[in-house]
């Protein structure tokens, strides 16, 4: 690569001038002996700064024509400051029987890594027992968006900064609407009709769906007022409190979900065993079912849904408030104990640079956590894109919330996909929050 040739070649060159320099001054010392007494300066230690991530790169020096978005801004902090950032990654060989986060969790709780890069429950667990740093006086924090700042602040601290923020949508076959003269829908009521004229004209699952986020139906339901009322941190407080119930939030969106399991417009036998895109993705593509649920970068890839033979677009999720998108957050978090923190710190300012981030938005074509930062969306994205620009979202994730919400309502609404009344489901996120309330 050339920026290691680089600096291979001002390394020779810095030997070469040394060597020049000790031959200037012996020659100035005529004809003396060299003082073989004299301490040989230590060679200067390598400035290291530690990252644990699910990236594939274990040699930090390797040349690879394929770097990640991520990648090619951590070489960006790697040559503005001087430091080598190694990467330590997890694999199912060494982990067999653990998930990326359990392992994560385990590092992180042992000082074993100075940098994290943490999914949304991660997060707030790390961040609630204190081993994560507060990062709110990073030079790149001015420049976030709030919906950033509020998803991962615990106890007035930020613990986590992503370099993107993912939103979720409604995938629609936009040819199929059109062709059964169907206005793209705003509430549950008008989505619930759309599914009723697709199965009555013929196709047999209107929803394709899998085990992971028909979460996103409920929380844009249970949250569509909370997070766009203007009242956010009173009702997150009442939650975290008690004085209100998460299973009254949670409720319509449950009911709304057995309602369209009745009516047979999702599969819940093949949701409840289909991995993301790979369950419902081919039916999507062959027209066989007219909306799916996945996130943002979707679109843009072709191994996913970015090159349909039809004309798609991606809106937000039936809600009181209208198409809803639902935003988690993942995030870089530093480690409180971290043995290289200054550093850390330091390479975090630069990889969450509005300079950074706009490489990153650039190459992955994603939203930036940045509001300086903005990137042209394909057309298909234009939808939901507009919606997030006018500051209406739901979080799916919020590390203020004591009952983590993304992946208890995702196990929850397996729950109900393998047979749980929705009473059986409430009783559940009843339980939950008790328990948060005990600790």
């Amino acid at each position: 690569m050339k920026n290691n040739k680089y600096s291979n070649y001002k390394r020779a060159a810095l030997g070469c001038l040394a060597g020049a320099l000790l031959l200037a001054a012996a020659a100035c010392g005529g004809s003396q002996e060299p003082d073989l007494n004299l301490v040989k300066p230590k060679k200067e230690q390598k400035r290291i700064v530690t990252l644990y991530s699910p990236m594939e790169k274990i040699d930090p020096d390797a040349e690879n024509v394929a770097r990640s978005a991520a990648d090619k801004t951590i070489r960006m902090a790697e040559e503005k400051l001087g430091v080598t950032v190694n990467y330590n990654t997890y694999t199912a060989e060494d982990y067999q029987d653990k998930t990326y986060d359990e392992v994560a969790l385990d590092r992180a709780r042992n000082d074993m890594d100075d940098l994290y890069l943490l999914n949304p429950d991660t997060i707030r667990l790390l961040g609630e027992e204190g081993k994560l740093r507060d990062l709110s006086g990073l030079d790149c924090v001015k420049n976030l968006r709030d919906v950033v700042k509020t998803a991962n602040t615990i106890d007035g601290k930020l613990v986590g900064i992503p370099q993107e923020v993912v939103a979720y949508g409604l995938f629609i076959n936009k040819d199929l609407f059109d062709k059964y003269k169907l206005e793209l829908p705003e509430t549950p009521e008008e989505f619930l009709e759309c599914c009723r004229v697709f199965k009555e004209n013929g196709i047999e699952t209107p929803v394709g769906a899998n085990r992971w986020w028909l979460e996103t139906f409920v929380l844009a339901q249970a949250y569509a007022d909370l997070y766009n009322g203007g009242n956010t941190q009173a009702e997150i407080d009442a939650l975290n409190s008690g004085a209100k119930k998460y299973s009254d939030y949670m409720r319509p969106g449950f009911e709304f979900l057995k309602k369209m399991i009745d009516l047979g417009y999702i599969d819940a036998k093949k949701a409840y065993v289909s991995e993301a895109i790979e369950g419902e993705g081919a039916d999507f593509l062959a027209q066989k079912t007219p909306i799916v649920m996945a996130y943002w970068g979707a679109a843009n890839t072709d191994t996913a849904y970015g090159n349909p033979d039809f004309q798609m677009l991606v809106i937000g999720f039936p809600s009181s408030r209208g198409q809803m998108p639902v935003i988690p957050m993942t995030g870089y978090g530093l480690g409180t104990n971290a043995e290289h923190a200054e550093d850390a710190e330091k390479v975090l300012d630069v990889i969450l640079s509005d300079e950074a981030l706009k490489v990153y938005a650039e190459t992955n074509k994603v939203i930036s956590p940045s509001k300086n930062v903005k990137v042209d969306c394909i057309p298909a994205l234009k939808p939901l894109n507009d919606r997030i620009e006018e500051n209406v979202y739901v979080l799916g994730a919020n590390a203020g919330m004591k009952v983590e919400q993304w992946g208890n309502t995702c196990l929850i609404v397996r729950e109900l996909l393998n047979g749980a009344t929705v009473d059986e489901c409430m009783a559940e996120f009843d339980r939950l929050q008790e328990e948060s309330l005990a600790q």
